[in-house]
């Protein structure tokens, strides 16, 4: 009922105001043709609500265009955006070893703030967030209608006073087509080395106009699919690349790395099978032997059998070869996508200076990770229902073979005692990680001009009203079950293997429902067993915003260079979410930590704006060196139902010298970001079996970080007060990547806004004695207070270490062996951002053959290059951890395009490089075996031919299949090669 009365009020606000100014567009009918003529010559460009003739900004923007889209072979905006430098690529595969393979989904991240501090636009307004979660609240760039794009503008620095929040780094606004015609359909399909990683697109784009011109409407709808990508598909993670404690190293001066890296990584203390142990204490000499050979169960479950526990170097728990669990069952590299988008837009011209306007998109996204949850470990170092398994041979799976041997092994065995077990259970109904987005936006709206005052006016008022269902489904174990159905066992009267707690004496423990699991071997557990200790576990996140948006500008005095413009804009927004945890995870069935709830929170937002654009010089008056000089202003006055009243402004000239066509531009902006409804309110769960990330104790770690003297102090510390962990010399926590972790997460109602101070400035050459000629550079600085970031488990435990922070440290738990395994997760007001670079951009195009009267086509050379000369976040002392010349952020990203046409042939061929970097900021040969980790470049070319209607394409990205840069896996492009072939056919 709330929504229905604002979606009602909304569009009655917008109905109305159309109204109002539509009687004064009627009354300004007889304005003159020439005045007419002029106000359609304006147009609107990112970065401003002020319609203008010059396109000029003072802040950087790039423009990318279908083009784009067409010559890389690029269906998803998202993967164009990956090619613009001073944007963070963001590739839809997960973010490590042991990690879900994610959902497919991109979205921009300007500078590498994070994309929660790009603020994403369509034709200028805002779109409701596709995510979920503690982190960004952010747009998936792949639900944008490609085939509709007119072009990208890509805002580079701020835009909080004209757009409000979110407008930390910059503005991504895709601007659709308003007059399509015709009908295209456009097909492609693509894949992989070896077949691997296919994918299919298919489109179809329809548009009329009607009324003599006065009205279009146009219709655009795409499917794509693409399958699953395997660790085992691609050569960087195919090699069961692992790292171990360098049992060679002996100090931190000693120039030796403390950790080596190892191929076909298996960690041998546990396998699908399930490993043996008379002690269970992760060392070698606690394995079960026979005749000096570790045992194991066979397959079947019928039988011990010998285990090969491969080459274990010093103390580590990952071996070279043997049996143990192979690293690169964890994980998925990247999800599988199916995604379906609608999109349909329309205007028409009610009268010529009144115009109605509407927008309708719907996409609906689905993403299998067929290794997105790590099924069940029962591991040493744990306990209960993740610790080892323990059984004596009165446990009726027990086949006489495997008591004979299991009793020859362990003679406290054959008297009755007890043996553990510890596996990789795969006895969940299916390991897939399901991921469905559902999205859908209706907008409308009025806009025109009007003439008052002897000025010229434009206004424009629309509403919009959108929703996204984000939900994420896994199996998990059902801890009580789980116990009931493995522990003690026995057989009925009947010769039936059925649950101890419904043999034993006591009735109150009695479970009807309860079926016996056998737990050795592989796959040898029945259907109702899985069945009984399985529960589908997960939640949906329902997201609405109603924005309803009213912009009145034009000419305040006539100046000699030129009018005074104004623009001034009021905008309601309204947002809520629903969280709705399944029923299992409400019951609290897969964790021992605390449940979730379901929770709705809301909010809206009053803000008022005002621009302003003064021309000093140009037009007829001129100045010697200065052919034109412009002003603008922006200011915004933001009224938060939770964060409260904020004050955002901004302002920037543009200097065009008149000489060989050089100009300048600056800026320098107030920006904000208010936090969203997850980072405030998501309720408190714990999710059980989450991998960690990374310990700072551990051996290759232990060196490293923000502080590397405090947090070798402070690990040194821990472990003489708990010499129950062993060695810290040679500690590697396994949580680091396998999923033992119980993570509580929770929203922060304390969070305030996070604000920013952005400046830039810069030159545009462009002479006009050289045709086809832009140089471009500009210098951005972005420092930003109180930012809201999401700490993770590692995220506390470096704060912990690096900082002395008792806070931080309270919030995870060691368990006996020392490994990491509760944590928190929530988000919080953590001080100071900063990035701090420069953005170059060099296009020539020229005709070739023009000195020789001939046409052999034209020719353009491209580069854009991002330098990234500072970054760092500090939390709770003033020094930044810095990561500016590291893989996070390196010195240079750079592109490098070339592009021949001729007639209906276009070619073109691309160069993306990352410079030489460092693993870490601080990284030395005594941190990490590679401190400094090589540039990496890729190549793609394709080529297009048009014959009649219809255009054939083809081309292959990463060329010469590099792999990212050892030891890496996202420091370059790991999809490695991909060949595809398109056909577009145009009516």
């Amino acid at each position: 009922m709330i929504q229905a009365t604002r979606l009602s009020g909304l569009w009655g606000s917008t109905a109305a105001a159309a109204l109002l100014v539509f009687s004064a567009g009627a009354a300004s009918a007889q304005a003159s043709s020439a005045a007419s003529a002029e106000q359609l010559s304006e147009v609107v460009v990112t970065g401003s609500r002020i319609p203008r003739s010059d396109t000029t900004t003072s802040a950087p923007v790039t423009v990318l265009t279908p083009e784009n889209l067409e010559e890389r072979g690029i269906f998803n905006l998202g993967l164009l955006l990956n090619q613009v430098t001073s944007n963070v690529p963001q590739l839809p595969v997960g973010q490590g070893q042991g990690f879900p393979g994610g959902d497919a989904k991109t979205s921009p991240n300007l500078f590498g703030l994070g994309s929660g501090r790009t603020l994403t636009l369509v034709n200028g307004r805002r779109m409701v967030a596709t995510s979920s979660g503690l982190g960004d609240r952010t747009v998936d760039s792949g639900i944008i209608p490609a085939g509709l794009v007119k072009r990208v503008d890509i805002v580079q620095g701020g835009g909080a006073a004209v757009y409000g929040s979110d407008a930390i780094a910059g503005v991504v606004n895709y601007v659709l087509q308003d007059h399509f015609e015709g009908l295209t359909v456009d097909g492609q399909y693509g894949e992989g080395r070896g077949g691997s990683y296919p994918s299919r697109q298919l489109r179809a784009t329809v548009g009329k106009n009607f009324a003599d011109g006065r009205g279009n409407i146009a219709a655009d709808l795409s499917w794509s699919k693409t399958d699953p990508l395997l660790e085992s598909q691609r050569a960087r993670t195919a090699n069961g690349m692992s790292s171990i404690t360098n049992p060679a190293n002996t100090s931190t001066t000693d120039g030796i790395a403390p950790t080596a890296y190892i191929f076909n990584g298996r960690i041998w203390t546990y396998n699908p099978y399930g490993v043996i142990w008379a002690t269970p204490n992760n060392a070698v000499g606690g394995l079960l032997k026979l005749n000096g050979s570790p045992l194991q169960w066979s397959p079947d479950g019928q039988s011990v059998i010998p285990y090969d526990t491969g080459t274990i170097i010093g103390t580590n728990t990952t071996a070279i070869g043997g049996q143990g669990l192979d690293r690169r069952a964890l994980s998925t590299l990247a999800a599988g996508l199916q995604r379906i988008n609608f999109s349909a837009l329309g205007h028409y011209d009610i009268t010529d200076h009144v115009k109605f306007s509407s927008e309708v998109l719907y996409s609906k996204e689905e993403s299998v990770d067929p290794y997105g949850t790590q099924q069940v470990f029962r591991t040493v170092g744990n306990s209960g229902a993740n610790g080892p398994i323990s059984f004596n041979k009165n446990n009726p799976f027990l086949t006489p073979g495997a008591i004979a041997t299991l009793s020859a092994a362990s003679p406290s065995f054959a008297a009755g005692g007890n043996l553990s077990m510890t596996r990789f259970m795969d006895i969940l109904p299916s390991r897939d990680r399901h991921t469905e987005t559902e999205v859908y936006r209706l907008e409308a709206g009025f806009d025109g001009d009007f003439k008052a005052f002897e000025r010229d006016f434009t206004w424009s008022v629309s509403g919009s009203h959108a929703a996204s269902d984000y939900t994420v489904s896994t199996w998990a174990p059902y801890l009580a079950h789980m116990n009931n159905a493995v522990n003690n066992p026995v057989k009925n009267g009947a010769g039936q293997i059925v649950c101890g707690i419904n043999a034993d004496a006591n009735p109150a423990n009695d479970d009807p429902a309860c079926v016996a699991l056998n737990p050795f071997g592989q796959g040898n557990e029945s259907a109702a067993a899985r069945a009984y200790v399985s529960a589908l576990t997960g939640s949906t996140a329902h997201n609405f915003q109603d924005d309803f948006l009213a912009v009145i500008g034009g000419d305040v005095i006539k100046l000699p260079a030129g009018p005074l413009k104004f623009s001034a804009a009021y905008e309601h927004r309204y947002e809520k979410t629903e969280f709705r945890p399944f029923a299992a995870d409400i019951a609290g069935i897969t964790t021992t930590g605390t449940p979730p709830i379901a929770r709705d929170a809301g909010y809206h937002t009053n803000e008022y704006s005002a621009e302003g654009l003064l021309p000093i010089v140009g037009g007829d008056f001129t100045l010697p060196l200065v052919k034109a000089l412009t002003l603008n202003g922006s200011y915004r006055y933001v009224d938060h139902s939770i964060a409260g009243i904020n004050k955002v402004w901004g302002y920037g000239g543009n200097w065009d010298t008149g000489l060989f066509g050089i100009s300048f531009r600056a800026s320098k902006s107030k920006n904000f970001r208010a936090p969203s409804l997850d980072q405030l309110f998501a309720p408190t769960s714990t999710a059980s079996g989450q991998p960690l990330g990374s310990d700072p104790c551990d051996a290759d770690r232990i060196n490293g970080g923000n502080n590397p003297a405090n947090r070798l102090k402070n690990c040194q510390a821990l472990f003489a007060a708990h010499p129950e962990y062993g060695s810290l010399a040679g500690f590697q926590d396994p949580a680091e990547n396998t999923g033992i972790v119980s993570v509580t997460s929770g929203g922060n109602t304390a969070l305030k806004n996070e604000i920013s101070n952005t400046t830039t400035w810069g030159v545009v050459i462009q002479p006009p004695q050289i045709p086809g000629l832009t140089f471009t550079v500009d210098r951005v600085e972005v420092n930003l207070t109180d930012g809201l970031v999401a700490f993770s488990p590692a995220s506390f435990a470096a704060l912990c270490y690096d900082e002395g922070s008792a806070d931080a440290c309270s919030t995870f738990t060691r368990n006996a062996s020392g490994y990491i395994t509760q944590g928190r997760s929530t988000t919080f007001n953590a001080g100071r951002v900063v990035w701090n670079g420069e953005i170059y951009n060099l296009s020539y195009r020229f005709p070739l053959g023009a000195l020789w009267g001939k046409d052999f086509g034209s020719l353009e050379l491209a580069t854009e290059v991002t330098h990234n000369t500072k970054q760092g976040t500090a939390t709770t002392t003033p020094i930044l951890a810095r990561t500016d010349g590291t893989t996070t952020t390196p010195d240079f990203r750079t592109r490098f395009d070339v592009r021949y046409s001729k007639g209906p042939l276009k070619i073109f061929y691309s160069a993306y490089r990352l410079s030489e970097a460092k693993s870490g900021f601080t990284d030395t040969i005594e941190t990490t075996p590679v401190p400094i980790i090589a540039s990496n470049t890729t190549h793609s070319i394709s080529t297009q031919y048009t014959f009649r209607n219809y255009t054939l394409r083809g081309g292959v990205n990463n060329l010469t299949d590099t792999m990212p840069s050892f030891p890496t896996r996202g420091y370059g492009d790991i999809m490695g090669r991909q060949w595809y072939i398109g056909l577009r056919a145009k009516y």
